[in-house]
């Protein structure tokens, strides 16, 4: 049976952001669920559709180039998450 549009389009996005949190691990020093969190924020300050963050952050990880607004939450959380783990 052939997968309908849908459920690939599912799988893509979470590959998607699979990929894109193993970035922000890389790089926040934080768990893979940690980092699915982070991307969720970032969608919900930004407007940004998940997969879409997730597509940006993943492009980031490979060049360096991330837009300005996505960039600055990231900084955000990123800075957020590590004062919670430096109170722990």
């Amino acid at each position: 049976m052939e997968t309908d549009d849908g459920s690939r389009q599912a799988a893509a996005s979470s590959a998607a952001v699979e990929r894109a949190a193993n970035v922000i691990v890389s790089v926040g020093r934080c768990t893979a669920a940690e980092a699915r969190d982070i991307l969720r924020k970032i969608s919900l300050a930004t407007d940004i559709k998940p997969f879409h963050v997730a597509q940006l952050v993943v492009e980031w990880g490979r060049t360096g180039s991330l837009c300005a607004d996505v960039r600055h939450e990231l900084e955000r959380q990123l800075l957020r998450h590590s004062g919670a783990r430096e109170a722990i």
